[in-house]
């Protein structure tokens, strides 16, 4: 399987983001993801610059370029940029809204489908194929079962299957809305939150009474409290027909975490336990550790 990066979904700096694709340009990626996800107004890279840090990649790396784009779209502006990266003529994109499918549809360009288009049958996977998608990253509350049944009905159509590739390392993305979280938390409007996210580059924890962190605040994302790892269940990953797999972007312990993953995609033994969750890969809670639980 190969191993992809995929894009940075903190808010981060232009010098934190220099040195982590400097870095992550030495590591064994066969695809890296650029551009900003999460919130328009987070421009610490433009999309010029991002496109210029993509020819840096290219001329560096061996990987893979790939653009993704934004996920909720809001404004007019937001879709003229939209268009735009569309329209970038050089590298394959990412496509985490509608907009984008039917921007790319229209050009007759081949794309990736994001975890956030929400594809849960093999109806609606044929569809985005038939709009050009070529590789489909299921929405990260997928179990295994859920992603055998898809691609079972994409071959009972004759169609041909795109890649899959499963997010196997992260906070995980569970949600979007208009009302910045993060803003909210420090008494901001959404209009002038003076992008306090920048304070959180892991995100802002939220936990219950009892002190469990149960989420994690990203602007307008909410994601998993606690990272998801898949590192255990590498052999189950293959054997589901997953030909990716993605790390998503923390803001330290990266390489450790690409390396670790590379290992056991050479042969070494994967580990019986790892910190983090796994439990929408076995169809239960996602917050769930499986082993833990005894429930697999």
């Amino acid at each position: 399987m190969k191993l992809s990066l995929g894009p940075v979904l903190f808010y981060w700096d232009k010098a934190q983001l220099g040195n982590f694709y400097a870095e992550m340009s030495a590591l064994p990626l066969d695809v890296i993801y650029l551009g900003e996800t999460v919130c328009s107004k987070r421009r610490a890279f433009s999309l010029d610059q991002w496109l210029g840090l993509a020819r840096e990649l290219q001329a560096c790396s061996q990987a893979q370029i790939v653009l993704s784009s934004l996920t909720l779209i809001e404004a007019a502006s937001e879709l003229s940029s939209l268009r735009r990266l569309c329209d970038n003529g050089q590298l394959l994109v990412e496509a985490n809204d509608m907009g984008a499918v039917q921007f790319l549809a229209e050009r007759k360009l081949p794309f990736v489908g994001g975890p956030a288009l929400n594809l849960y049958n093999g109806h609606a996977l044929g569809q985005l194929l038939d709009s050009g998608m070529i590789r489909w990253v299921p929405p990260v509350e997928c179990s295994a079962a859920l992603i055998g049944d898809v691609l079972e009905q994409v071959r009972e159509m004759d169609r041909e299957l795109p890649e899959v590739e499963i997010f196997a390392y992260g906070h995980l993305p569970l949600a979007y809305s208009a009302r910045c979280f993060t803003a909210r938390a420090e008494n901001r409007p959404k209009d002038d939150c003076q992008f306090c996210c920048i304070n959180y580059p892991d995100g802002l924890a939220l936990s219950s009474q009892e002190g469990q962190q149960l989420f994690t605040l990203n602007g307008i994302q909410t994601m998993s409290g606690e990272v998801t790892n898949l590192l255990a269940d590498y052999n189950a990953l293959m054997a589901s027909g997953a030909d990716l797999l993605r790390l998503s972007p923390r803001a330290q312990g990266m390489a450790e975490v690409v390396t670790a993953f590379d290992k056991v995609r050479q042969g070494e033994a994967p580990p019986l336990f790892v910190e983090g969750c796994n439990g929408y890969w076995h169809g239960h809670a996602g917050m769930l550790k499986v082993e833990e639980a005894g429930l697999c």
